[in-house]
């Protein structure tokens, strides 16, 4: 017998739609299920957590998962995106680079925030190659009658953000980091802050006044608060053009 999203510690978002908040850094992982098919939202920060998530995804659906969409590459979304065999890993057109030369950058970068290096180096030597590029938008078909639009929202907390949207009623919206709850939205050396503000205008506008949008970190918002978010943003950066990055 199938367990439950409840039973296995998700947050059931709608029929076929659930989310996890992972230990460590808060970070979500999305799981939308078709017939035959299946998307996980981002992998978590190791191989150890991404086999944590593809266990779960068996034990929730029967089979395995055949999609991966990663919203941006930073390790807490990547990592353990290797421990899922087989399955298409989908990203933003542009980051490629990331995923390949930038391997030792990612493994630095999850050093410094407390990943174990061992598991760091292990996670960024195996870390898979995107096998799909999301240049505008791209319609996945789960079956079932379930269906996901994956859209390059344009630079904000990276150069190559990705978002993906279930339709249904509500709406439910995974945005990345582009949303944060759990904490201030973070700008490191990789954001384009002065379009920070324009990239969260589209998701509202995929999304609608009625949508559940879920952070890259921390408990699923509405629309005001993405609105408010915007504003904060918007104020914190400067206009259009005008804001650079800082640390974090």
């Amino acid at each position: 017998m199938r367990l439950t999203w409840e039973g296995l510690g998700w947050e059931r978002l709608a029929p076929r739609v659930g989310r996890r908040r992972l230990p460590g850094w808060d970070c979500t992982a999305g799981l939308v299920v078709g017939e035959g098919a299946a998307l996980m939202i981002d992998a978590g920060s190791s191989l150890a957590e991404g086999a944590a998530l593809c266990a779960d995804a068996r034990a929730l659906t029967g089979g395995r998962v055949t999609h991966i969409a990663l919203t941006h590459p930073h390790f807490d979304h990547v990592f353990g995106a290797a421990a899922f065999a087989g399955a298409r890993i989908l990203v933003a057109d542009g980051s490629s680079e990331a995923y390949g030369n930038g391997r030792d950058e990612l493994c630095a970068d999850a050093v410094r925030n407390g990943l174990d290096p061992r598991a760091a180096e292990e996670a960024a030597d195996t870390l898979v190659r995107p096998r799909g590029f999301v240049r505008s938008g791209w319609d996945l078909d789960l079956g079932g009658g379930v269906e996901v639009r994956l859209v390059r929202t344009g630079e904000g907390h990276t150069a190559h953000d990705l978002v993906a949207v279930v339709p249904g009623d509500p709406a439910v919206v995974f945005c990345g980091d582009l949303v944060e709850e759990s904490g201030e939205p973070q700008a490191g050396p990789d954001a384009v802050p002065s379009r920070w503000p324009a990239a969260l205008d589209r998701l509202l506008a995929l999304g609608g006044e009625d949508a559940l949008y879920v952070p890259g970190h921390g408990a699923v918002v509405d629309a005001a608060f993405v609105r408010t978010q915007r504003d904060t943003l918007a104020a914190r950066f400067g206009t259009p053009g005008s804001g650079t990055a800082d640390s974090g």
